[in-house]
């Protein structure tokens, strides 16, 4: 799965990136972007323009926002089969902007507390989760666009931490993302990216608190036991 990532570059930098053409003026850098705050999000290859929406998608149908807590990420696998994502995945696919995210290792024991590591691209350049969004109108006539990051298996490196992963994209696949319609060719971008280049670093528990967003979140904790998977 995807519970946790960041987002910290500078608002120039992001954009030149990822060839955005624009942000929301109130975006900042964030170290521990979690479940149901808003998010970055570009639905258009043309505009390409970023903007706020709910991680934790929230269908047209559903009685109230509570079932997006359940929904911050959806199976590759199983997009068009599943009817909260499949309208989704054929119409309002969306990129969700990153620069690295958490996973946490069950210990071996089973017991005590799981180990989280923060991930990232070994060039550092931000890169794009795969997402689908949905517009969701509460009783009081209010819009809520709400978005979920699409998961995969897991490449060599990522396994030996979790058993998924999200999707990345970079470059013209993101924008593939947006504009293409075949099912087949969407189905192909929806595959576990490089492990060669990806790297993997321990880091404290305190990014388990969604609370706590700081720099030393990502700061790389070692011991003599340490081992980067």
């Amino acid at each position: 799965m995807c519970g946790r990532f960041t987002l910290f570059l500078a608002a120039d930098d992001l954009r030149e990136e990822l060839e955005l053409n624009s942000l929301p003026p109130d975006w900042t850098p964030r170290y521990n972007v979690a479940p149901t705050q808003p998010v970055l999000a570009v639905t258009d290859a043309t505009t390409r323009n970023a903007e706020w929406m709910r991680w934790g998608l929230v269908p047209s149908w559903a009685k109230d926002l509570s079932i997006g807590s359940r929904m911050i990420n959806a199976r590759a696998e199983t997009l068009a089969e599943k009817p909260s994502f499949r309208a989704a995945f054929a119409r309002r696919r969306c990129l969700i902007p990153a620069n690295g995210f958490y996973e946490w290792q069950k210990l071996a024991s089973g017991k005590g507390p799981s180990q989280p590591y923060f991930i990232t691209l070994k060039d550092g350049k931000p890169f794009c989760f795969a997402g689908l969004w949905e517009l969701w109108r509460s009783p009081e006539g209010e819009d809520v666009r709400s978005c979920t990051i699409i998961t995969t298996s897991p490449n060599e490196r990522v396994a030996k931490i979790h058993d998924r992963m999200p999707v990345i994209l970079t470059g013209e696949q993101m924008w593939n993302w947006l504009t293409w319609n075949d099912a087949a060719r969407l189905n192909s971008l929806l595959v576990p990216y490089p492990a060669d280049e990806m790297q993997a670093v321990r880091v404290g528990s305190m990014v388990s608190n969604p609370n706590v967003d700081v720099p030393g979140l990502i700061s790389p904790i070692k011991d003599e036991f340490d081992k980067n998977p």
